[in-house]
């Protein structure tokens, strides 16, 4: 299957490490070079209004989903392609599944790996098989791997973990992992 619609997790904040803005940029751009549209939180702050941005500058097109609570603090992206707002973060969440085909989480905070761990379980559980990219950039998830490494040698997943989670080290290899 050809991946048309990649969901993007990631911070509504950039971070301290200028390699992480970089490699959100890469990611939008190459989304757009390869017309996959951006299925993304919404936002025009942080990693979140990077990635549209460089999806919106490369012609690419993007849809954002943004909960009513997070119209004040993550200030709704007005330049993309298809904003929709709705009631609250389940709604947002089962929307931004639904509507894509693999994800690729970059890094971020409390949020993201909300939507990291719950894109897993369901992945775990069947109630998809959608391909889920780690973007480790600069080694910002090593102590999470480290952790679900633990997890998996400690008798608590089903399963090897990587057969559900890639890592990549770049956006570019997160794109060829989709390909």
């Amino acid at each position: 299957m050809k991946i048309k619609n990649i969901a993007v997790f990631c911070g509504s904040k950039s971070g301290n490490d200028p390699r992480f803005l970089e490699e959100t940029m890469i990611l939008g751009k190459l989304m757009a070079d390869n017309g996959i549209r951006l299925i993304y939180g919404g936002g025009n702050k942080g990693l979140m209004g990077a990635v549209a941005d460089a999806v919106m500058e490369g012609k690419g097109e993007v849809t954002g989903i943004i909960p009513e609570v997070l119209l004040e603090w993550e200030h709704e992206h007005k330049g993309i392609t298809d904003l929709r707002v709705v009631g609250d973060m389940h709604s947002r969440k089962k929307m931004l599944y639904e509507l894509c085909d693999a994800a690729i989480i970059l890094p971020g905070g409390n949020g993201t790996l909300d939507e990291l761990f719950e894109m897993l379980t369901w992945n775990t559980l069947k109630i998809h098989n959608k391909k889920i990219v780690l973007l480790n950039i600069n080694g910002y998830y090593n102590h999470l791997i480290a952790h679900i490494d633990t997890m998996f040698q400690q008798g608590f997943l089903y399963e090897d973990w990587k057969q559900r989670l890639l890592v990549a080290g770049s956006a570019t290899e997160a794109i060829s992992f989709l390909s």
